[in-house]
């Protein structure tokens, strides 16, 4: 990859106020992220509020928006995602599950110990943006939740 064209990726972030850009080209991966000041001033989970992803197709130099349907739940540290509170079990949430406020979405494990990650609203898991086993980010990305009052 040349530099002019890391330089342009960084142009892109800061003209469409993006946190994340990764490019994947052959041998080759790029990943630039900024942490927003209110996600650095929580120290509990953040929600953000409904986003539009850009991505790049490198090879066919064409862009695709992705809208996340909710509120995206973000990790409130590094760790380890763990979609179940074993391997055997069932995972807390699945897409479309619906949650209430205080349910567990799910686990990241942090310097040994299992810290539970629970909904901060009533609503429905439109998106699991991580996989079991992935390591996460401070400010990374989780679900989506899309608000509900009609969680019976």
């Amino acid at each position: 990859m040349k530099l002019q064209f890391i330089k342009d990726l960084a142009s892109l972030m800061e003209e469409k106020a993006l946190n994340l850009i990764e490019i994947k080209e052959e041998n080759t991966n790029i990943r630039r992220e900024r942490n927003t000041a209110a996600a650095a001033a929580n120290a509990g989970i953040t929600i953000a509020q409904q986003s539009v992803i850009e991505k790049v197709d490198v090879a066919n130099d064409t862009k695709i928006e992705i809208k996340n349907d909710g509120q995206a739940v973000l990790s409130p540290m590094v760790g380890v995602f763990y979609a179940a509170p074993s391997p055997e079990a069932a995972a807390y949430v699945a897409l479309e599950s619906k949650v209430k406020k205080g349910d567990v979405l799910c686990i990241i494990e942090a310097m040994k110990l299992m810290n539970e990650i629970t909904s901060e609203q009533d609503g429905t898991i439109t998106q699991i943006c991580i996989k079991n086993g992935d390591v996460v980010e401070f400010g990374q990305t989780l679900f989506y939740i899309k608000p509900g009052e009609d969680n019976e």
